[in-house]
């Protein structure tokens, strides 16, 4: 295989011209391309920042095989490789200099790509994290629930918003992807927030979801402040997400556990959320 059988483009619309029919034929695996692509074909370079994404995609005899992106500043993105496919991207993007954080891939995927960075730059990859995908199998409602109710986040929730925009971005060690209003004022738009609130109306625990491509909806993010957890309320707001996904007419609801959090990956079992993958997030 040769360094050249990827190409790259920085136009999205050129990309999923040509990847589009992949990235769709496995949409729980390739849920965040799908996903991240679509926000920045209807939205634009703000959707993920002023830099300029960069899409990548491995063609051979006509047929995409696989596929990359990164919306720098964050970690580059890869579809399933194998070794010998993430040795020869690792040998092309050293070649013209990229300067990479990181990488995000299925757990054989992300380790083999960050070996042969290593060997191609000289640059030690860190292991920051092991993540679980998991797909919604049957909805089993929580029992007994918290007292409270569900809703959907609206126009008088857009300060609240933004503050756990923030605090989410800061638990989970990540640049905020956007700034808060936008973030916030997106989701208010399209309904994508919803709220478990206590009795009195006070907000306890959000989730959210991304738009549906390709018949999937991911749910994220789920967030509680920690003097609020262990209340049931994050099970209760993933019930109701859930809920509106399968209700929206989503083929798989799929979600990410950071392996490291055994409670949150309970939750997410006890109510229906069953095993597609594990994945692994190299910092260089």
């Amino acid at each position: 295989m040769r360094p050249d059988d990827w190409h790259l483009t920085e136009d999205v619309d050129s990309f999923l011209a040509r990847a589009g029919d992949f990235l769709r034929s496995r949409p729980a695996l390739h849920t965040v391309p799908l996903t991240v692509t679509e926000a920045l074909r209807t939205r634009g370079a703000d959707a993920y920042g002023a830099e300029a994404p960069i899409f990548g995609l491995l063609e051979r005899t006509g047929e995409v095989r696989a596929t990359f992106f990164r919306t720098p500043p964050r970690r580059l993105n890869l579809t399933p490789l194998t070794p010998e496919e993430a040795d020869t991207l690792a040998a092309h993007l050293a070649g013209l200099g990229c300067r990479l954080p990181g990488v995000s891939a299925d757990h054989d995927t992300a380790t083999a790509f960050a070996e042969a960075w290593q060997r191609h730059t000289g640059a030690t990859p860190t292991l920051y994290e092991r993540q679980r995908l998991y797909r919604l199998g049957t909805l089993m409602p929580l029992e007994p629930l918290p007292e409270g109710r569900g809703r959907v986040a609206g126009e008088q929730d857009r300060e609240q918003l933004m503050c756990w925009y923030r605090e989410f971005a800061a638990a989970i060690g990540e640049v905020a992807s956007r700034d808060a209003r936008s973030w916030a004022d997106t989701r208010i738009a399209n309904r994508r927030v919803r709220f478990w609130e206590t009795l009195d109306g006070t907000p306890v625990s959000m989730a959210g979801v991304t738009p549906m491509v390709a018949g999937q909806i991911r749910v994220a993010p789920v967030y509680t402040p920690a003097h609020l957890r262990g209340r049931g309320y994050a099970g209760a707001v993933m019930v109701e997400v859930s809920r509106a996904a399968l209700a929206a007419g989503a083929a798989e609801v799929l979600l990410f556990a950071d392996l490291a959090n055994p409670t949150s990956n309970g939750l997410y079992q006890r109510i229906g959320y069953r095993p597609v993958t594990d994945f692994a997030v190299y910092d260089f």
